[in-house]
């Protein structure tokens, strides 16, 4: 099979969500599938390499793609002359976008509709594109590939598709989230919050994220027992939070971090707060799971589902009710010692591993092979 993947999130020097998905997937197919030739697009010079191997070629497709109008340039000219050119099998893309000219086979990965239901919490160009195109890019996809049943109902009902085109496949954590021996722990306490416990939040600064509600909610308590380490970058580039407040000096903003020590902080973490009202799947969950660090989680979309009993939950509309849950989850060892136990039976859903393999069997039955 000749197969041609949408890598273009692999150029920003953030390994954010779609970047990661891409990665942990593309980087074991090209690994495994030695069969197969691959062709790696990407928008701009890619910033997280990739193995360079005999059946891999990497295809830079200028220009950046920075703008809407320049999405629909990249996917609909660039893309579309390359897979005719080589010949492809298949396209892949893990972003949910799709290129429309091409007759040739698609499978794109759609992780929410947020963009749907929250519409404000985009650009407004971005909104409108989003909304034109992505009906058209589900209809044209041979398969759906979504990350949770949540998103799949979701999917289904508001672009009134077959159920049978759309599979779940979960996604993750990267193995270097694991639980760290005490001596570790503190020592980042030490580097972070001169070693006080502390309860972690990670994720882009985006609107849905919730991060004001958690800021205002950790401000309602009394006497915190645990400060608080807000990980990630803004979006976009769009008016900061407002972190004045009682506790102001115990709260941590840490910017973008490199995975690798964002996977020692969360394993350092008294908690995870992460409380987004909408999310199609939540990385931070799992990523808290497999460091054995307990999860305060919003009792809404997705969230439910892909953190089962390793976390307490909580309106995330309600700020006294998220104060109250961090409250609890900070002066209660009993109950984070509960849901550590839970996370070791629910972690095992979850497999990056496994998820290559499925994917590249619907890529097989798609492509006829």
């Amino acid at each position: 099979m000749k197969i041609a993947i949408n890598c273009r999130h692999l150029t920003s020097e953030k390994m954010e969500g779609f970047g990661t998905y891409t990665y942990e997937l593309v980087s074991r197919w090209i690994t495994h599938q030695t069969s197969s030739e691959f062709i790696l697009l990407y928008d701009r010079k890619p910033k997280h390499f990739l193995p360079q191997l005999p059946h891999v070629q990497h295809v830079i497709l200028p220009p950046a793609t920075r703008h809407p109008v320049l999405y629909w340039f990249w996917f609909e000219m660039q893309v579309s002359r390359i897979l005719k050119k080589h010949k492809v099998d298949l396209f892949f893309s893990p972003d949910g976008y799709n290129c429309l000219r091409s007759k040739i086979p698609s499978i794109i990965s759609i992780h929410d509709l947020n963009f749907v239901h929250n519409p404000k919490d985009l650009p407004k160009i971005l909104y409108l594109y989003l909304s034109r195109y992505f009906p058209k890019f589900s209809q044209k996809a041979d398969t759906i590939i979504t990350v949770s049943k949540y998103s799949k109902e979701d999917i289904v009902s508001t672009y009134n598709l077959d159920p049978q085109k759309i599979s779940v496949v979960y996604n993750a954590a990267s193995a270097v989230y694991k639980p760290l021996e005490e001596s570790e722990r503190q020592g980042i306490r030490n580097t972070y919050t001169q070693g006080k416990p502390f309860i972690i939040f990670v994720g882009s600064l985006h609107p849905r994220k919730n991060v004001q509600r958690l800021i205002n909610a950790y401000h309602r308590l009394k006497s915190p027992e645990a400060d608080l380490i807000i990980v990630g970058s803004p979006m976009w580039k769009k008016k900061g939070l407002k972190t004045e407040g009682p506790h102001q000096r115990k709260i941590h903003f840490t910017g973008y971090l490199p995975q690798s020590e964002v996977a020692r902080l969360m394993g350092s973490a008294m908690a995870l707060a992460y409380i987004p009202y909408f999310e199609g799947f939540g990385i931070p969950l799992v990523e808290a799971i497999q460091c054995e660090t307990p999860i305060l989680a919003a009792k809404t979309t997705s969230l439910p589902e892909i953190a089962g009993k390793a976390a307490l939950y909580c309106d995330p509309y309600d700020e006294a009710e998220i104060a109250a849950c961090l409250e609890r989850i900070m002066v209660d060892s009993s109950l984070r010692q509960q849901l550590i136990e839970a996370g070791k039976i629910q972690k095992k859903l979850y497999s990056w591993d496994r998820a290559a393999d499925t994917i590249w069997s619907i890529f097989e039955t798609t492509a006829g092979i």
